[in-house]
């Protein structure tokens, strides 16, 4: 068997590696034959025995293909020398000896057989994409031949990767030999199309009318096939559309994506019939380890999309980010692999250098509950594993929390039966929460459940149009004589044969859950997506987490009381759910009961204008039911209340109008004498509630009682002794009149002191009285018998030898029974 592929040149520095150090990275450039050359080569090395080669690849599709390359290559038909392993398909024998198996399934068979018994290799190609599984598998491969399998070899190879971290990391005494092998085996011309649309507003729909017009372009100028990659499912089937509008006939075009079923995607990597060119639309699942039959061409919509974990609300988006180079590079090279060929980006060359240089590994961006239940189920700590990238402590303490949610770990986080059972499954913990909580009679159907989850939708629309109920997705689940406009035949299927392979999948020692109901069996993989319908408002919702979220006003669940939610957009702001299923409360507290908070909380409401202590049940940030009730007397009241008055001020203790008259005469010598007379306004009162509260409000409960409140007592409580004994001869409260009448002095701001009076009244004031140490006039408001006023004045002589006289005559003709003397002061 002669490839003559690059890698050929390096194979026996790789086994010299391996023979010797037993750890090995190697570096090959895309086309250089890496994963289907090197475990066929090693098959003769005497360190393997009879062991096996395990051969990890990221992505099911490419399992497939690089067993079956293999196999082509030994001229046997796969499941003899070569076979393969995913999670729902597998074709091996007693006599294979290179094993292709996805990350997930080196995981699983660590857990159950630590020393790996019959394996002497372990080989993680396209380490480059740094997927949690494969980063995982690597720590515990690691593990075990430091431990109990010192005779394990290890190999990592990728195209483009840190190659110098990865050699430190899996070294033994020192890194670990490098073996680079050269480039490409055809030339790639790169060209670039920089287009506004997606470089300026990153809007991925916008890609399809660019990607047709490059791939009309593609086809022109080539005699192959054609690959373009593309973010996600929508933008490929609105690219497919733009596509069978932009080229002639005679081009086939096809669909990649890790959704779909085996046969689908085999049929989109499989050479075209005669005659005939294709069109492969695929998302970055064709970008290692897999060769197109055919491909000559790739148009690169230069983004793709990764998950992003918000370790705030605990949600979990699809972000759509612009690719790195090295995935640049990577896909550029399933151009070259059977010919020349040629690579068209839409983006700018300038633009290519400031794109960050790898991407980020999925340990930094993703829910880490999954790794930290492998991880417990190992029996290590996180720290004490080999990780490239150890994850951050915030995230792990999330992690944890959602496994004690689910049940997963004790409150010492020590892993409990439930646990294992969740770990023992190819399911992520929530899912395998769902599938575990179900009773007898709804196994089944939480298996569908568990499929869904795992699967993907099986309704297809634009975000907002498809409801978001989950029973109307498992009614066409489970009656294949539903119909629904939205609904994928495909899809349906595959989720079927999916939930049927869970269902085998359950511990036949595992003792049925309670859970009967879809919204019960969805909440157990869902503790902390119970939400509230926000009230008074259809289709929006209060999580448990205090995130909100929304469905459209048309949605069956737009006046559900409570759902509980699977799927949301994660955006800013309230994201927008997209599956959930509804409940009652009732339904909520009985299978939150042991969840659900009392809460005593002292609240001043707004509405009421008063103090209550509220009970509340409270679910997190929900809150179930409440009642308001009287407050007790105590300092958590009395500190209420106090707060109550910072906010609103002393007007709510009502000051009566001889409060408000002391303040005024206070505020006046304040402002007249200043001195240490102090600041007894409004607001300087307000500040020093701290000081006057305990003393007046001790016993007060509700704003009744700060009603009560002896204001006048507050304010003569600010002042000094010398205050008090100063306070009526500087700013007396009232005045003796010549009438007899006492006549209340009022302390204006504005006008100062001033006293009203009929004119009869002061008949016999010569001049003024003064306040302040006579430093201050009286304002004398002078009125006439009707109660008009006459004169405004503070200097009284000077009234009486002035205009009172023309007053005087236009009064007595008015007022003839009245006096109105010449000289009012005899």
């Amino acid at each position: 068997m002669t490839t003559g592929l690059p890698i050929e040149d390096v194979i026996d520095d790789i086994g010299s590696a391996l023979a010797g150090p037993g750890v090995a990275v190697v570096v090959a450039a895309p086309g250089a034959g890496k994963t289907t050359v090197v475990p066929l080569r090693l098959l003769g090395a005497p360190w393997r025995s009879d062991g096996r080669i395990l051969v990890l690849e990221p992505r099911r599709v490419a399992t497939r293909a690089a067993a079956r390359r293999m196999a082509d290559l030994l001229g046997e038909a796969v499941g003899q020398t070569v076979g393969f392993v995913t999670r729902d398909d597998r074709s091996v024998s007693a006599a294979t000896r290179v094993e292709v198996i996805t990350d997930g399934i080196l995981t699983r068979r660590l857990q159950q057989d630590p020393e790996l018994s019959g394996v002497s290799a372990v080989i993680f190609d396209e380490f480059h994409e740094r997927r949690l599984q494969s980063d995982l598998g690597l720590a515990l491969a690691l593990d075990v031949r430091r431990s109990i399998r010192p005779d394990l070899r290890i190999l990592v190879m990728s195209a483009t990767i840190d190659f110098e971290r990865i050699a430190a990391l899996i070294g033994d005494d020192g890194p670990a030999p490098v073996v680079e092998a050269s480039g490409r085996q055809f030339e790639v011309e790169v060209r670039w199309r920089p287009n506004d649309i997606i470089v300026g507003r990153r809007r991925g729909r916008a890609l399809a009318a660019p990607v047709a017009s490059a791939v009309a372009e593609a086809l022109a100028s080539t005699d192959g096939d054609v690959l373009a990659f593309l973010p996600g499912m929508g933008e490929i089937r609105a690219t497919a559309e733009a596509v069978g509008r932009e080229v002639a006939g005679g081009v086939d075009v096809r669909i990649l994506h890790g959704s779909l079923s085996s046969a689908e995607q085999d049929a989109a990597i499989s050479p075209s019939p005669p005659r005939r060119r294709k069109v492969v639309l695929s998302t970055d699942v064709a970008e290692t380890s897999l060769t197109v039959e055919g491909v000559t061409a790739i148009v690169d919509g230069g983004m793709q999309r990764r998950p992003e974990f918000d370790l705030r609300s605990g949600l979990t988006r699809l972000v759509t980010v612009s690719a790195s180079r090295a995935s640049a590079t990577q896909r550029a090279g399933r151009a070259g692999r059977l010919a020349p060929g040629v690579a068209i980006r839409l983006w700018s060359q300038a633009e290519h250098h400031l794109r960050p240089a790898h991407g980020q590994p999925e340990i930094a961006q993703v829910d880490l509950a999954g790794l930290l239940l492998e991880v417990l189920l190992w029996g290590a700590a996180i720290d004490d594993l080999a990780l490239l990238d150890p994850p951050s402590a915030d995230a792990c303490d999330e992690a944890m929390r959602l496994l004690g949610m689910l049940g997963a770990v004790d409150s010492g986080s020590r892993l409990t039966e439930l646990g294992r059972s969740m770990a023992a499954l190819p399911l992520q913990p929530r899912t395998a929460a769902v599938l575990l909580a179900a009773d007898a009679s709804s196994s089944r159907r939480a298996a569908l459940i568990a499929a869904l989850l795992e699967e993907g939708d099986v309704l297809r629309g634009r975000p907002g149009s498809v409801e978001s109920d989950l029973d109307l997705r498992l009614n066409l689940l489970e009656n294949r004589t539903r119909q629904h406009p939205d609904a994928s035949g495909p899809r349906l299927d595959q989720v079927r044969r999916r939930a049927r392979e869970i269902h085998r999948r359950v511990p036949p020692d595992h003792a049925p859950g309670t859970a009967s109901t879809s919204a019960r069996l969805l909440a157990a993989g869902y503790p902390d997506r119970i939400a509230q319908r926000r009230l008074g408002q259809r289709g929006r919702f209060l999580l448990r987490n205090g995130a909100g979220a929304s469905v459209s006003a048309h949605d069956p669940l737009a006046d559900a009381e409570y759902c509980v939610v699977a799927d949301l957009d994660g955006a800013d702001g309230d994201a927008r759910i997209r599956l959930a299923a509804g409940m009652v409360e009732a339904d909520v507290l009985a299978a939150w009961s042991t969840d659900v908070d009392f809460v005593e909380r002292l609240i001043w409401d707004v509405d009421r204008n008063d103090l209550f202590l509220r009970t509340e049940r409270r679910l997190g940030a929900i809150i179930c039911s409440s009642a308001d009730r009287r407050p007790p007397q105590g300092p958590e009241t009395l500190e209420a209340l106090t707060r109550a008055v910072g906010e609103h001020g002393i007007g709510l203790l009502r000051p009566s109008a001889g409060a408000r008259r002391l303040q005024d005469r206070l505020m006046f010598l304040h402002r007249t004498m200043g001195g240490d007379w102090p600041d007894v306004g409004d607001e300087a009162i307000t500040r020093r509630r701290d000081v006057w509260m305990p003393q007046f409000a001790q016993a007060a409960c509700r704003r009744s009682d700060l009603e009560r409140i002896d204001v006048e007592g507050v304010l003569r409580a600010q002042l000094l002794a010398h205050h008090h004994r100063a306070l009526d001869r500087l700013a007396p409260a009232s005045i003796d009149l010549p009438s007899g009448r006492r006549a209340v002095v009022g302390y204006d701001a504005e006008q100062g002191p001033r006293v009203e009076a009929k004119v009869q009244e002061v008949f016999g004031l010569h001049t003024t009285p003064t306040v302040a140490d006579g430093a201050v006039p009286l304002l004398f408001d002078l009125r006439s018998p009707a109660g008009r006023t006459l004169q405004l004045t503070s200097d009284l002589a000077g009234f009486w030898g002035g205009s009172w006289h023309d007053v005087r005559k236009e009064m007595a003709g008015r007022y003839p029974k009245h006096a109105w003397p010449a000289d009012p002061t005899g």
